[in-house]
């Protein structure tokens, strides 16, 4: 059995990543700073599920501190199968607000991560990128090979510096590299800065639901379980590759909204506000890639996993109601 470093370990998909790693046996050394990005209480609950299992650990401490992350390394001899850097600031909304904790975070903590890599002798490294980074400009479905120079957000230019950074290492100490551009991940317990979580509480208890745009907009929403899954398989060596994880099934926005009000048999209060300037008009990925050099498919799609979030948050509706959507 190995042993993985997992950065953001209460986050939604390191947290279901580190689950998946668990029950097959591994050891996960997680680190998370548990930072107020979003409401706590989400990263509370994903946490309380890994505290109790063995061969888990969690070391409260943020990527950034160089310090703190060389003291784990030490603790466990720098003895790790490969580190999983799941940590990041996210979501392109936000990060106008505070570009620099994005750039801290994304591009400096990734540094931080390479550096110990190399410094231990750890030779394979994963990085969590995003389809943030194809902008508006490129044909659909979205390719590993098309220009990403042209960031629309401060989130995305951090992660396209995380990328270029994690190359860097790969061409100068041979260290091992899988570069996965994530594609509107959704699921139970989910970020409640994302639409899905959103709709979903605000659906439930009768607040108004708000969508930037007039809804035309489609995304390629992709279940967590299935991000986690490819993200384990991508713990392979490759080299260096640049890999999309996407459903290749975009659906629009209001589709989402009409399953949830079928679901719930509840009537969902639109309400339509400008779109922002660092929203895409439609996300759609290319999994070519995946397929083939990880003999990954996606098994979850829209409407299951939508009423797998509708489930979830029925049992946690005490305190669901109250999460803070962004």
């Amino acid at each position: 059995m190995a042993k993985y470093l997992v950065t953001g370990t209460a986050g939604f998909i390191a947290s279901k990543v580190s689950e998946q790693l668990l029950d097959a046996g591994h050891t996960v050394v997680g680190v998370d700073c548990m930072n107020d990005a979003y409401d706590i209480r989400l990263k509370d609950w994903r946490l309380a599920r890994l505290e109790p299992r063995d061969n888990f650990e969690i070391n409260r401490i943020d990527i950034c501190d160089r310090p703190a992350l060389l003291d784990v390394w030490k603790r466990h001899e720098g003895k790790f199968d490969a580190v999983i850097n799941l940590a990041a600031r996210a979501g392109v909304r936000q990060a106008r607000l505070d570009p620099w904790v994005y750039v801290d975070t994304n591009t400096t903590g990734t540094l931080n991560l390479l550096e110990l890599c190399k410094d231990f002798k750890v030779n394979k490294f994963l990085l969590a990128s995003t389809s943030s980074l194809y902008g508006k400009n490129n044909p659909q479905p979205s390719r590993e090979d098309m220009n990403t120079d042209r960031a629309l957000s401060s989130y995305a230019a951090s992660k396209k510096g995380a990328e270029s950074m994690a190359f860097t290492y790969h061409h100068l100490y041979g260290i091992d590299v899988s570069v996965l551009r994530y594609f509107t991940v959704f699921g139970p317990a989910g970020r409640p800065d994302m639409s899905l979580f959103r709709f979903t509480q605000w659906i439930y208890e009768g607040r108004p639901v708000v969508i930037y745009g007039d809804g035309t907009q489609s995304r390629d929403f992709t279940y967590v379980d299935d991000i986690a899954r490819g993200t384990i398989a991508a713990i392979k060596p490759v080299g260096y590759e640049i890999i999309n994880l996407g459903s290749d099934k975009p659906f629009g926005l209001m589709e989402v909204v009409r399953h949830m009000e079928k679901k719930t048999g509840l009537e969902a209060n639109l309400k339509f506000e400008p779109t922002f300037a660092e929203d895409v008009p439609a996300s759609w990925a290319c999994i070519d890639k995946a397929r083939s050099i990880l003999g990954w498919e996606p098994r979850t799609y829209l409407h299951e996993g939508l009423d797998n979030l509708a489930t979830w948050y029925e049992e946690n509706r005490d305190w669901a109601k109250d999460v803070v959507t962004l």
